[in-house]
């Protein structure tokens, strides 16, 4: 049953709440280096996996297998890197996209699946979670060319609410472990 899952790993809830909530500090005490920064993180990624690409296409061209593909994805990967140095406010266009339909489809799941635990231990701030996460994506999609600012304080936002409802969820679901702990003690 999902419920006993849930609640036997409750701590799970408490970590999610717990980085939410520094996460979401973070933006608002540094908002532009927080953008920033994620602009940076993404481009070095983009350009480290480009790299390892075309290593791992050169590795196949020498052992006579397929390596245009693997080519492909690695310029692709350095070319989308290097454009987000160049161009950081497209990038956090994008960025504010994907997030967007990240919150709505992480939302819309979490919202499908607090119906699958009690009202009594935690259905409520679920709600809450899912609830947060589709209107912080159906805000991003009205808005997408919001300032890097407005944005990082939204999902600043965004982190305090979730990570606070996960929390809230996290000692409901303790409860819930304590008791069915108990009862098969008994």
């Amino acid at each position: 049953m999902l419920m006993e899952v849930l609640a036997r790993n409750w701590w799970a809830f408490v970590l999610r709440g717990l980085v939410a909530v520094m996460f979401g500090v973070l933006t608002f005490v540094l908002p532009a280096a927080t953008m920033l920064s994620l602009v940076w993180l993404f481009a070095a990624y983009a350009v480290a996996d480009g790299i390892l690409a075309i290593v791992a296409a050169v590795r196949a061209a020498k052992k006579h297998q397929a390596w245009g593909l693997l080519t492909l994805e690695g310029i692709v990967d350095i070319a989308a890197g290097v454009t987000a140095l160049a161009l950081p406010g497209l990038t956090v266009v994008v960025f504010v996209t994907l997030v967007a339909f990240w919150a709505l489809l992480t939302g819309g799941l979490m919202l499908a699946a607090s119906f699958h635990v009690d009202a009594d231990h935690g259905r409520w701030w679920m709600v809450l979670g899912a609830t947060a996460s589709i209107l912080f994506g159906v805000a991003l999609i009205i808005a997408p060319l919001m300032g890097a600012l407005v944005l990082t304080w939204w999902i600043g936002a965004y982190a305090l609410l979730f990570g606070t409802a996960m929390m809230v969820l996290a000692f409901r679901l303790r409860a819930k472990f304590h008791h069915l702990a108990h009862v098969a003690h008994a």
